[in-house]
């Protein structure tokens, strides 16, 4: 078969007898041969200039139209003795890419100065904040897949089905021809403009098997359920070019190691949310716990999610912080009393919510220890939080007031966050003891910021995220240190006079009245059956008052759920 390949600018190709529109011509190609070519790998290439139109350099758009026809045959119908429909195989697309480049109008608040390029802002006046830019990359592969089954109309299953084109008459397929550009990087295209005279471009034609062309249509062909716009699109192709570039430079032991734990860090992240909500679930004393964190938590989650909302982050980060932010506003319900204020109205019409520390914590030492921490915190966090913002109006650029605002609070919390887990570490200092922590939680969550600091120092990330991540990492050692330290006692009696040394000593002690009016203790009578009755037998039917509570044998009231589960 023969190759004629044939650049133009109209989208529908007529000009057959206009050299300058013949790009290449290969002839005595063999269909399904892998061992011809250059290397011996099937594989042909052509290299040239391309003189462009005006009409290219300025927005329009340029087509490669490719045709393979069986040797002695002519892809132009109008040569009746060197056309034929079933010897003619024809396919084309657009070679030049149009992507938005969006002007980020960021300037300093006081001063209005900008560090932008002149002719950028410009632009930005003259065509908006995104502007639709025609890209040109220099490579293009042609495949021809080596294939033979088959197929039948109607039954070539998606995406494969739009590549595969049968003839009306005959029922068979055309050779399936594919437009290869999997491996094109989109940081290596740049625009065309006017100052561009020529493009250099380079066609490569190769086999391609079936797997393998199942795998590149996979991953090239967009989904028709197109509600979340192109933006989301264009934000995936620039996603997939750091997963092309560490298929193509990271070492394969690295790589591999990568996907492994990526699939972990997701699994992770699942169970933290888990068992963060199964922990607040089953919560019923709120002893140990500080509620004031909890809010400042749900005020750091916001900033984020408005933050990222702000700087149009990746659609699956989004939703990722969206689902924290529900969670933590769930927390709220569990560690106050939020009901709905009918009485006292919102303009006269809404009704208000109300919010009312729950009696475990009110009549427990936590709350004292908890408005101990954040007024000790507010000496520092407040300064901080001044100066940072002073030096954030003076030295960084913004798109607005709205934006200093969020850049600052997120670039505060990143750089000093560690800050707002301190009430936490103080009220675990305060009360000797860390068992009141959700330590299933904080255990996924310090296994995933380890899992960050990988990737931080693997892939390119930006400071302040590694700072964010030394951050917890420090945290969670402080954490782990005030377990270490604040250990479980196992001698000491709980509530239920059971100890974890003795068992034989689980038993609760009775105090019984002497005749000298002094308590001796004697050990209770255990709860069988038989010692029960013994003693419902032997012991006064009236006991006189002030002994009564003292001699009765009594079982210990049974154990709360909650409660066994410490244990």
């Amino acid at each position: 078969m023969n190759l004629h390949v044939y650049i133009s600018e109209h989208e529908h190709f007529t000009d057959f007898n206009a050299t300058s529109a013949l790009f290449w011509e290969q002839h005595d190609l063999v269909y399904g041969d892998w061992t011809s070519g250059e290397n011996s790998d099937g594989c042909y290439e052509h290299f040239a200039e391309l003189d462009i139109p005006q009409s290219v350099q300025q927005n329009g758009s340029i087509y490669i139209h490719v045709y393979f026809t069986k040797s002695g045959f002519h892809p132009d119908p109008r040569q009746k003795a060197l056309y034929r429909r079933l010897a003619t195989v024809h396919m084309s697309r657009m070679i030049n890419k149009y992507k938005r480049r969006r002007f980020q109008k960021t300037k300093n608040l006081l001063t209005g100065e900008t560090e932008a390029d002149p002719e950028m802002i410009k632009r930005a006046e003259d065509y908006g904040p995104v502007e639709v830019i025609s890209h040109w990359h220099p490579n293009i592969t042609i495949n021809i897949v080596d294939d033979h089954t088959p197929w039948v109309k109607g039954s070539v299953p998606p995406p494969l089905d739009q590549y595969v084109k049968f003839d009306a008459v005959s029922g068979d397929y055309y050779p399936i021809i594919y437009f290869n550009d999997y491996w094109n990087l989109q940081k290596d295209y740049y625009p065309i403009n006017e100052s561009l005279a020529s493009l250099p471009l380079r066609v490569s034609f190769c086999p391609l098997s079936l797997w393998r062309w199942q795998l590149y249509a996979a991953q090239s062909t967009k989904s028709p359920w197109n509600f979340l716009g192109d933006e989301l699109y264009e934000q995936s192709d620039e996603e997939q070019d750091s997963v092309k570039v560490a298929l193509l430079e990271t070492n394969p032991y690295l790589l591999a190691l990568t996907i492994i734990v990526s699939i972990v860090h997701s699994v992770f992240e699942f169970l933290a949310f888990k068992n963060d909500i199964q922990f607040w679930n089953s919560r019923q004393s709120l002893e140990g716990l500080s509620v004031r964190s909890v809010f400042f938590g749900v005020f750091q989650s916001f900033v984020v999610l408005l933050y990222i909302l702000d700087n149009e982050t990746n659609f699956v980060v989004q939703v990722s912080v969206f689902i924290g932010v529900l969670i933590d506003l769930w927390k709220i319900t569990k560690v106050m009393d939020v009901r709905l204020d009918r009485e006292h109205r919102v303009a006269g019409i809404f009704p208000r919510l109300s919010f009312k520390d729950k009696s475990t914590y009110i009549e427990s030492s936590t709350k004292v220890y908890d408005d101990m921490a954040f007024r000790y915190l507010s000496w520092i966090l407040f300064p901080l939080l001044g100066c940072y913002a002073v030096y954030s109006l003076l030295y960084l650029e913004h798109k607005g007031w709205y934006s200093w605002v969020l850049s600052m609070l997120y670039g505060f919390l990143l750089t000093f966050g560690f800050i707002t887990m301190t009430p936490q570490l103080f009220i675990n200092y305060k009360l000797k003891s860390v068992a009141h922590l959700p330590w299933r939680m904080l255990t996924y969550k310090a296994l995933n910021t380890f899992i960050d600091d990988l990737f931080a120092f693997v892939i390119k990330m930006p400071v302040m995220y590694r700072i964010g991540c030394l951050r917890d990492d420090v945290v969670f050692f402080i954490y782990l240190y005030q377990r270490w330290i604040y250990r479980v006692d196992p001698t000491r009696v709980n509530e239920f006079g059971m100890s974890g040394e003795d068992p034989t000593a689980a038993a609760p002690v009775a105090e019984v009245p002497t005749a000298a009016g002094a308590l001796t203790p004697t050990p209770a009578p255990t709860t069988t059956t038989a010692t029960r009755e013994e003693a419902s037998t032997s012991l006064p039917t009236k006991p006189t008052q002030g002994a009564s509570s003292a001699i009765e044998p009594q079982e210990a009231p049974p154990k709360p759920a909650e409660d066994k589960k410490k244990d």
